[in-house]
């Protein structure tokens, strides 16, 4: 059960439904509270929403559960950066590398932390020299400022908007900045947010605290207006004169538009796949122009085709680190990583490990939630999960824990049976034996969806095996759906037509069945059974079916009409569904 959250919880994170994500995940926790995965995984949810607090304290508990473990302390230093704590990420990242010295999400994370830091020095040394003591602004972009915005109805949207998040991230380092952002209006309501104060809609007056640097004030009521000078005839504004521009901008001009031109011919040759020539071209517009990521990007994709995967990667690296520096659009950034992500998977089907590609294109997520960065994240997770289902495989060991289940099963220790029936299956996910074992112990259990989804499994993966059948009709007896059972019942018996059990089935179904038709339910009996049937999409169907609403009238109203519409096969299998379900009587 734990495991089928973790995968809805997987599932939610992928879509970027990082609520949902984090109730899949706290689902799990609560069966499996010493499980290190979910509490890493729950982490990153709570960090996509940049609710870094909660995000630490599950970081913090991975790493008491599993210290051995790398990923804890990446959760780790990333929760400690979105407080802003950059000497605990660091610390966090570099006891993370020293379990894993080569692990290159806990390098990035470090580098990133450490460029963190050296900003936040180089904003707080330059502010002290210009600002004033306890200036307002420093104190309104402080650590508390993502719990302030993520917890204002008004701002919390604006959390999941990258650009909104950037502009919030560059004030918090240089409030002095607040006069770049001031046209925008989510920035003026974060501001409102953390001072506290009223602000109005872009155009009218608002009330500005008194230290904000080149911000004009509402003049007060009572204040004199100052004397207007006579408004002066507009005289005619000359013509500016073209500005000059210096030889090394020419020559940066020059250099640039030869290095386009060399990436046009690189991509013509890659289309031809003449990859050693496109090399060269892309080579030859980096050492003209390094303010286009695009040719590292362009040029990675050819060490791809060419499976030189560990060029692809540096390539890939320095696309990353040179586009932050360029602040290049987080497309790019996020189709390096993507590119990253791809040779990694490559390199993948020789190292058997998935891990550093799935956490790769995860960042990739972050920055642009790009469809087919998704598909290849959920193809490496798939990869991964069939990595792990062979190298777990054992048939023998499998066999072992279903007789194992059979005992406690004996001795009416369901749950302990459940645990090693799906021990058993996952040494041997092809087992029909266990899956016809577990349902049994869910039925016991009164788990009634969780059995009848192992009976169905059971039966498809041996059809021939009439456990799966009985198994299943009897769930759907339990459950009162008397014609899904005969169904099954009936249909078990195509591969063994003197099975007892499965006789024994069908007879109670008709009985249960006849009574629906002869009106010998209960009132209760009926009004239960009619309330379970109206959320059937099967009887919903019927009775939308316009010719069947036809056919339900001249029941009622014509029985010459309807003994023509009773010789129709199909209709009178319907008619036999709303009998059994309780919604038509026959008298």
């Amino acid at each position: 059960m734990a495991d089928e959250a973790k995968a809805k919880g997987n599932a939610a994170f992928s879509a970027g439904n990082y609520t949902e994500a984090i109730k899949h995940f706290t689902d799990a926790i609560a069966i499996a509270p010493s499980n290190h995965v979910l509490y890493s995984n729950r982490s990153a949810a709570y960090a996509s929403l940049n609710q870094y607090s909660e995000a630490l304290s599950d970081a913090k508990k991975t790493v008491d559960l599993k210290p051995d473990w790398s990923k804890a302390y990446s959760r780790l230093g990333a929760a400690h950066h979105g407080l802003c704590q950059y000497d605990d990420a660091i610390s966090a990242y570099k006891q993370g590398l020293e379990i894993d010295p080569n692990n290159e999400t806990l390098k990035s994370g470090l580098s990133d932390a450490q460029s963190a830091q050296s900003a936040a020095n180089s904003s707080s040394s330059s502010s002290r020299s210009r600002a004033p003591p306890n200036n307002l602004f420093g104190d309104a972009f402080g650590a508390d400022m993502w719990a302030k915005l993520t917890a204002d109805p008004a701002t919390r949207l604006y959390m999941q908007q990258p650009d909104f998040v950037k502009m919030m991230q560059d004030l918090q380092r240089n409030p002095s900045n607040l006069n770049l952002y001031l046209k925008d209006q989510r920035v003026m309501q974060a501001l409102s947010v953390l001072l506290n104060i009223k602000m109005q809609s872009a155009g009218d007056d608002m009330e500005i605290p008194d230290d904000l640097p080149n911000v004009e004030r509402k003049r007060p009521a009572d204040e004199a207006e100052p004397v207007k000078e006579k408004k002066r005839e507009a005289e005619p504004v000359p013509e500016p004169e073209p500005m000059e521009v210096s030889e090394e901008e020419k020559e940066v001009k020059e250099k640039k538009e030869q290095a386009q031109k060399e990436k046009e011919a690189g991509n013509a040759a890659y289309k031809k796949k003449d990859f050693e020539t496109a090399i060269g071209h892309y080579s030859k517009a980096l050492e003209l122009f390094d303010g286009d990521i695009s040719f590292l990007t362009n040029r990675a994709a050819v060490y791809l085709e060419m499976g030189k995967y560990d060029e692809c990667i540096k390539d890939c690296d320095k696309a990353v680190e040179r586009g932050r520096e360029l602040r290049s659009d987080y497309k790019m950034v996020a189709r390096a990583l993507t590119r990253k992500g791809t040779a990694l998977v490559k390199m993948a089907k020789t190292s058997k490990d998935y891990e550093p590609a799935i956490e790769t294109f995860q960042k990739a997520l972050t920055e642009h939630r790009n469809p087919d960065t998704l598909k290849r994240l959920n193809d490496a997770e798939r990869a991964k999960k069939e990595l792990e289902q062979q190298e777990y495989y054992d048939p023998e060991l499998a066999d072992k824990e279903r007789e194992k289940g059979n005992e406690f099963f004996k001795e009416q220790k369901y749950p302990d049976a459940i645990k090693h029936y799906t021990e058993s299956l996952r040494r041997n996910p092809k087992d029909a034996r266990a899956y016809s074992n577990r349902a049994a112990c869910y039925t016991k259990l009164g788990a009634m969806p969780e059995g009848l989804k192992d009976a169905e499994k059971c039966i498809e993966l041996d059809p021939k095996f009439t456990k799966g059948y009985t198994r299943k009709g009897a769930i759907q007896f339990f459950m009162k759906e008397f014609d899904k059972a005969l169904e099954t019942y009936q249909e078990g018996l195509k591969y063994d037509p003197q099975n007892q059990e499965l006789l024994d089935g069908v007879r109670s179904c008709v009985q249960q069945i006849n009574r629906a038709s002869r009106g010998d339910l209960t009132p209760d009996e009926l009004k239960e059974r009619q309330a379970k049937a109206m959320q059937d999409p099967e009887i919903q169907n019927i009775l939308t079916d316009p010719v069947m609403g036809q056919v339900l009238k001249d029941l009622q109203e014509n029985p010459k009409a309807a003994q023509d519409h009773m010789k129709n096969p199909s209709v009178m299998n319907k008619i036999q569904k709303l009998i059994s379900a309780g919604i038509v009587q026959m008298k």
